[in-house]
């Protein structure tokens, strides 16, 4: 490498990785389809899924920032490295808020916003609230709710689960093992010591979607395959079906940035590129 990647974290928890060099692999090596987005610079916002955090888009931001690009991918209030913010008050809109703030106080603009599994419904949120600032939006493996919906009616599974927890006080949800997520086998231990628990009443509340999503510009949706979920397959199949949207499926599990972080890395550059 010929120099050194800096990451700095900025009010909001997010990892911000501004990165003028290179790292193992150059942008050019990397993402030969999207040299047109490499060399023009863009803005990536990385949002995380349930009992995740930034950590988790660590690989995908170096290598967006080894191509120049600006990255931050904010930590959710009450997760991983803000943990010890975990309260009862803590709904869906306040991770909308998380990400809606973080964009207004850093002044960004023509962003490329990307959220994972839970994350899809914190930046079809965010969509409501920003879409002027959003040139291209991207769904990794990820819930896409619409107005009333809430995570439980799209995951039945956790329902009972959820409900009978939050029936009892519980503020919070542990996390499921890796290897439900069909998460690689050499990341599992990795990603079984980072999860926290989610705050229950961000599975249990809705928001109001006017399709806004819809109208952001470059749509994406991306689905791993190797990870069994009836309402990631419908999104994937509507995306794929309507000429409005990009649809990939990989061979990967759920948590797709750390299975494929290469490719999710160019996917990313190539919605850049429009």
């Amino acid at each position: 490498m010929s120099k050194t990647a800096r990451l700095s974290t900025n009010r909001r928890t997010a990892l911000r990785a501004m990165i003028g060099g290179t790292l193992s692999l150059s942008a050019s090596a990397l993402i030969p389809a999207a040299a047109d987005a490499a060399s023009a610079k863009r803005t990536f916002v990385l949002v995380h899924g349930a009992w995740h955090g930034a950590w988790c888009y660590q690989r995908v931001a170096e290598r967006l920032a080894a191509a120049g690009h600006k990255v931050y991918a904010p930590t959710l209030t009450g997760l991983a490295d803000r943990s010890h913010l975990m309260s009862p008050a803590i709904t869906l809109q306040t991770h909308v808020d998380d990400v809606v703030n973080l964009m207004k106080w850093e002044d960004l603009d023509d962003i490329v916003l990307c959220g994972h599994s839970y994350g899809g419904a914190v930046i079809s949120g965010v969509a409501e609230a920003m879409l002027p600032k959003i040139g291209s939006i991207v769904f990794l493996d990820a819930f896409m709710p619409e107005t009333g919906e809430r995570i439980i009616d799209l995951s039945p599974a956790s329902r009972d689960n959820v409900l009978a927890s939050q029936a009892r006080g519980t503020v919070s949800l542990p996390a499921p093992p890796a290897q439900v997520f069909a998460v690689n086998e050499k990341d599992r231990a990795m990603v079984d010591a980072k999860c926290t628990p989610q705050p229950i009443r961000t599975f249990t509340e809705t928001l109001t979607i006017t399709g806004a999503r819809e109208r952001v510009k470059t749509k994406v949706y991306v689905r791993g395959e190797q990870y069994a979920r009836d309402a990631f397959d419908a999104s994937y199949e509507k995306a794929k079906n309507d000429p409005g949207w990009k649809a990939y499926k990989l061979a990967c599990g759920h948590d797709v940035m750390l299975d494929m972080p290469d490719r999710i890395a160019q996917i990313l550059l190539e919605a850049a590129a429009g």
